[in-house]
């Protein structure tokens, strides 16, 4: 996350929970002249409506526009993570252990950048992820992005596999 990132995410976590609403992450892409802001928004017991979107973007809006945080024109986009989530925070990671996760490297890790596998844990500021036989550790400063892999067969097998 970078600065800019945790600036907003600091300036709206109290907005979106304020409506009821965790703020999952965020991502604030600059495309030129005009960048995409992200914010996604989860609920532990009830799943994210299109209204709890209106309600986050419309508050969150109001709220960067007085505070003035993006200095350039920006489309804001309020959804919720999606079965294909990407993991933000240490917390998501303990939420989710046993998922099957793509990770994705800054540097290569045994001559990869991507490791697929079964999400083992998170100890110290480092993740554990299962590829077949082989438990692979990978310190969380060098994970540029880790998503869910959803799995729509039950019959399919946990184990993952390293790609290169």
């Amino acid at each position: 996350m970078n600065t800019r990132e945790h600036d907003i995410e600091v300036l709206l976590t109290p907005v979106v929970e304020g409506l009821g609403c965790e703020l999952w992450g965020i991502e604030f892409a600059a495309q030129g002249r005009h960048s995409r802001l992200r914010i996604f928004i989860e609920r532990v017991e009830e799943r994210i409506t299109v209204e709890d979107c209106e309600r986050v973007s419309r508050a969150a809006s109001d709220v960067l526009d007085v505070e003035d945080v993006i200095s350039t024109a920006y489309t804001l986009e309020v959804s919720s993570p999606g079965m294909d989530r990407i993991l933000f925070k240490p917390v998501h990671y303990e939420r989710n252990v046993g998922a099957i996760v793509d990770v994705r490297l800054h540097y290569p890790f045994e001559g990869s950048k991507r490791v697929i596998g079964v999400l083992a844990g998170i100890e110290d500021e480092e993740v554990l992820v299962q590829v077949e036989d082989q438990e692979y550790v990978l310190p969380l400063e060098n994970i540029q992005r880790a998503r869910l892999v959803p799995q729509f067969d039950a019959g399919r097998s946990e184990q993952g596999t390293k790609q290169l």
